[in-house]
């Protein structure tokens, strides 16, 4: 006759026990910090004066980075209590989000392939065509590869790589609340490493194998994603310790904090080229790929984390400065925002004739204007429609 094990016999699936925290509070420095990063990516990207001020004045750390890695951090901290109570509905939540964000890149790539192109093509604008280059040369194959997310065209390649993230996310954060980070950040470290080399060029060769699709190397994207990864793990990781109350970088010893501000200089040195006298290979030219932004290359890496350490430590006076508009409202509606600025640089790149590269006088202060004027429209129309969706649908019925 068989018997019934006792209760205390069976062994439940292994699953990291989460402590219990409040619900968590819209943080509002969060939001505001989106929309310093937006305001320094649009800048960076309209073609004035002012993109060459903004790029990277801090050192080997761009608008991109950090846009990612708040966007991870924040996925993590809204979605890993969900990971360890309901993992399909987690499921459900980001991949419907993840099919938002593609219906957003399907109407920017539909608007680049008709209007944006049309108008290089009609008035030999040669900054929005170099943009357009293959999708001018093989349109069938662009648009098949555009959709299936391997050809990105210059600007629209942010995007693809944030869906891709998105739709592996409940994976990552089911994973870590089963068995925790450190098998997830070893795996990404690991991954990182491969993409430095030439783990992408592996892959790209496997796809255009599988698909058929013949589209080179660089069109996929300047974004190296197997690189990338560690940006948003890295993000999603602080994000799911936030939420739980236990920050990494509060464990650090005092003396990091030092040497991170060391460290950042010595890369501002580099960046701004103050360090020529000291060594002819101490150049952002001779050090190459190991500052390379679109790999992470291993030095830009350690800028990263040094500048990270920095600003956590200086976060109370930082606070300070972005909790202004325009940064909290831009930040709210920050997905949209993005969308939108992608449309006016297009509008701007469409303004310059000939062999000029940037606008200037009177015609970048109209663009930076318009342009901004724009995004905050967009953001305040955003914020409002979430507004009114929070509403009850019926306001005079009585409630229970």
């Amino acid at each position: 006759m068989p018997t019934t094990a006792p209760i205390s016999e069976i062994t439940p699936r292994r699953r990291l026990t989460l402590p219990r925290v409040p619900k968590l509070e819209r943080k509002p420095e969060l939001d505001a910090l989106r929309g310093l990063f937006l305001v320094w990516m649009t800048l960076t990207h309209l073609p004035t004066r002012a993109s060459d001020l903004v790029n990277q004045p801090f050192g080997f750390v761009s608008s991109a980075e950090g846009f990612v890695f708040l966007s991870a951090l924040l996925v993590a901290r809204l979605y890993i209590r969900k990971a360890a109570e309901d993992e399909s509905a987690l499921c459900t939540k980001l991949w419907k989000r993840a099919l938002r964000i593609y219906g957003y890149h399907v109407i920017l790539l539909v608007l680049a392939f008709t209007v944006a192109a049309w108008f290089a093509v009609h008035t030999h604008r040669l900054a929005l065509t170099n943009l357009l280059t293959f999708y001018l040369a093989h349109p069938f194959t662009a648009i098949i590869g555009s959709l299936l997310l391997i050809y990105c065209p210059p600007l629209l390649d942010i995007l693809p790589m944030y869906i891709i993230f998105l739709v592996l996310s409940p994976y990552i954060l089911a994973i870590a609340a089963r068995r925790g980070w450190r098998l997830l950040l070893t795996i990404s470290t690991l991954v990182w490493f491969l993409a430095q080399l030439g783990l992408r060029t592996w892959m790209h060769w496997l796809v255009v194998r599988i698909t058929h699709l013949q589209i080179p190397l660089q069109e996929t994207g300047a974004f190296n994603l197997f690189a990338w990864q560690a940006v948003w793990l890295l993000g999603m990781w602080i994000g799911a310790q936030s939420a739980q109350g236990a920050i990494p970088l509060r464990k650090l010893p005092r003396y990091a904090y030092p040497i991170a501000a060391i460290i950042c200089l010595f890369f501002l040195g580099i960046r701004h080229e103050w360090l020529d006298w000291l060594s002819p290979h101490l150049t952002q030219q001779s050090l190459g790929l190991q500052l390379d932004k679109w790999q992470i290359g291993p030095l830009r890496a350690v800028n990263l984390i040094a500048f990270s350490i920095v600003l956590y430590a200086l976060r109370t006076p930082v606070k300070r400065i972005v909790l202004i508009e325009p940064f909290l409202t831009l930040g709210k509606a920050s997905l949209e925002v993005f969308c939108a600025h992608i449309v006016f640089v297009f509008i701007a790149l469409a303004l310059l004739y000939g062999e000029f590269t940037q606008l200037n006088g009177r015609y970048a202060t109209f663009v930076l204007a318009f342009t901004f004027a724009g995004l905050i429209f967009v953001a305040l129309h955003e914020i409002r429609l979430k507004r009114l969706e929070k509403l009850p649908t019926n306001p005079t019925a009585p409630s229970c």
